[in-house]
């Protein structure tokens, strides 16, 4: 069997047991510190972009950042050296609403587990600029750090748990994603790559 092989074994066998887990997110403040009683169970490396459209203003101008930018981004995690893919992370509709609500048509932010299929979609409650605190978003210029909020939370079709139970996710030490600052044309669109840390929570005692 190819180390790869045995990288990817031993990675899947790590994270199914994740709940016997523990990582160690940086000192937050308090704005982005998830709720007490929640504990970090996961983290992800992010390399991705964040996706812009040019639109325009109420002031007849354009501009880009009219609305949010799009994230997609695949989440590692490093196994004997190797980065393996654990997670991917994109905008879609939310299919398990916790609060039974009509989803937004735009979509939520989405995390889809690389192993299980299981699904979490959340919504941010705070954020930080970056290099506001030198801890977690040491950055200067980056996009926000977030605390995002479970909205809904979905087992996939085989039924997989490590996402199932996600009740908050902290996007820390972001790196690039910041809008254009260069004039544009309606419709026009651009990507602009950025990495971060995704850390992600459940209740304890789960």
């Amino acid at each position: 069997m190819s180390a790869a092989v045995l990288a990817i074994a031993s990675a899947f066998g790590t994270i199914t047991h994740a709940n016997a887990q523990r990582v160690a997110p940086p000192p937050t403040p308090t704005q982005i510190t998830p709720d007490v009683g929640n504990s970090a169970f996961l983290v992800g490396h992010a390399v991705g972009s964040q996706g812009y459209t040019c639109l325009p203003t109420n002031t007849g101008a354009t501009a880009w950042t009219v609305n949010p930018p799009r994230p997609e981004a695949t989440l590692f995690t490093d196994v004997f050296g190797l980065p393996i893919q654990i997670i991917t992370h994109f905008l879609s509709v939310n299919e398990k609403p916790i609060d039974q609500l009509p989803a937004s048509p735009a979509g939520n932010a989405t995390w889809q587990s690389s192993l299980d299929s299981s699904r979490v979609w959340a919504k941010a409650t705070g954020s930080i600029q970056g290099g506001q605190d030198r801890e977690s978003c040491p950055n200067n210029g980056a996009i926000p750090c977030l605390l995002l909020k479970s909205i809904g939370n979905d087992r996939g079709p085989t039924g997989g748990g490590l996402l199932n139970k996600v009740t908050f996710v902290q996007r820390l030490n972001t790196n690039g994603g910041a809008a254009p600052t260069s004039s544009c044309t309606v419709g026009q669109t651009q990507l602009v790559p950025y990495t971060a840390d995704y850390f992600f929570y459940q209740k304890d005692g789960q």
